[in-house]
């Protein structure tokens, strides 16, 4: 039942243009959601660099440290053994965690695709209005 465009009703037209409308705003809907969840997946990875970072700073603080500590204790006197290595671990583990930051401050959360397609929408309807 596709009648040419000029043989239709202003009724049809309006109903061909809600129902285009809402299958539109549905493609819209669903690209946010399917953007979203990839922009907060990577989010989730660069925060785990982040707990990693300072999983290791804690761990080589205590682990490492203590036997560095007696090792260096040895040659030098205790307490700057124990600030040597206290400064190397943490050196670390802050090279890491700004790994972290750095790479969640290049994440944008904007749902850009969809930004972008809504702006071609906007385009598309004033082209349909003249």
């Amino acid at each position: 039942m596709n009648k040419p465009k000029e043989d239709r009703s202003l009724g049809e037209l309006f109903a061909d243009l809600s129902k285009e409308t809402s299958l539109l705003v549905r493609q819209e809907v669903d690209l946010a959601k399917t953007e979203m969840s990839q922009k907060a997946s990577q989010v989730g990875k660069d925060v785990g660099y982040m707990a990693v970072g300072g999983v290791i700073i804690y761990a080589g603080f205590l682990a490492i440290m203590a036997a560095v500590i007696l090792i260096l204790a040895i040659f030098i006197p205790s307490w700057l053994s124990a600030l040597i290595v206290g400064v190397v671990i943490a050196g670390i583990g802050y090279f890491v965690l700004q790994k972290g930051r750095d790479r969640l401050k290049q994440s944008s959360l904007a749902p850009e695709q969809t930004i972008e397609t809504l702006k071609e929408d906007a385009e598309w309807a004033k082209r349909q209005t003249r």
